[in-house]
């Protein structure tokens, strides 16, 4: 059971989220069908002007939130993302956000998780740290995103060729880089057998210690937050890994 203290301030929390978005007639006015700048009527295109909504987000199942996350990848792979008019999905979502995800990922310039979904406006809260891992402050964002929130999904997504995972197989120490490396030791620790010395230029290795990181933070977030832990549980929300390949785009959910 969630502590009297805690349940106490996921009531906060949400009347905070509430406050960011608009009360269900709100949302209704502002229907992702609703026209919004002349300038978005102009085009010609098929393009994308609907956002999630309340009503949206709220029957959408974890497992259709990831399976939405899924077929936006193998757009992004095959070349066909979605035409969108962003001036109508900024005017749609001014008054309120309700994503359905949170995606904790790396802060590699290759990889951004709106644009590797194929996500709209406001679908996804994106938390991003190099070598994808987990503390406090990112803990206490999932926290907001799932509990007060709504969002049904939590991804922990790592990468091929990832170098905060090159530098901490290389145990580099440099300034505030020493610390965020040694988040992500325990998973060159694991993978190194006794004796031998872990190296950057070990392709293999360094994306198999990429994966293994994603495994333990998953783990660490069902550890260490019992709000998320409780609504996994509950099935309300879903926790699960994922890489994403540099070189073909796609990405494997574990």
């Amino acid at each position: 059971m969630i502590p009297k203290k805690a349940t106490f301030v996921i009531a906060v929390l949400i009347g905070l989220a509430v406050g960011c978005s608009a009360p269900q007639s709100t949302a209704e006015s502002q229907s992702p069908k609703e026209e919004a700048p002349e300038e978005a009527e102009q085009t010609e295109l098929a393009v994308v002007r609907e956002v999630m909504t309340q009503e949206g987000q709220t029957t959408l199942t974890p497992a259709q939130a990831l399976q939405k996350l899924k077929d936006g990848n193998e757009r992004f792979v095959r070349g066909e993302l979605s035409n969108r008019v962003h001036s109508a999905q900024v005017y749609a979502t001014a008054a309120g956000q309700f994503p359905y995800a949170i995606v904790l990922g790396c802060v590699d310039s290759r990889a951004p998780a709106e644009l590797l979904f194929d996500t709209e406006l406001g679908d996804i809260f994106n938390a991003r740290v190099a070598g994808n891992f987990v503390n406090d402050d990112i803990l206490g964002s999932m926290e907001f995103a799932t509990a007060a929130a709504g969002a049904k999904l939590i991804v922990v997504m790592g990468h091929t060729a990832c170098g905060a995972v090159k530098g901490s197989c290389d145990n580099v120490q440099l300034g505030n880089i020493s610390s965020l490396v040694n988040n992500i030791r325990p998973s060159v620790e694991a993978l190194t057998p006794d004796g031998e010395t872990c190296s950057s230029s070990d392709v293999e290795r360094v994306d198999a210690i990429a994966a293994h990181n994603v495994a333990r933070t998953l783990a660490q977030i069902r550890e260490r937050s019992e709000i998320i832990s409780e609504l996994e549980q509950k099935g309300t929300v879903k926790i699960v890994g994922a890489m994403y390949d540099l070189a073909t785009g796609k990405v494997t959910f574990q």
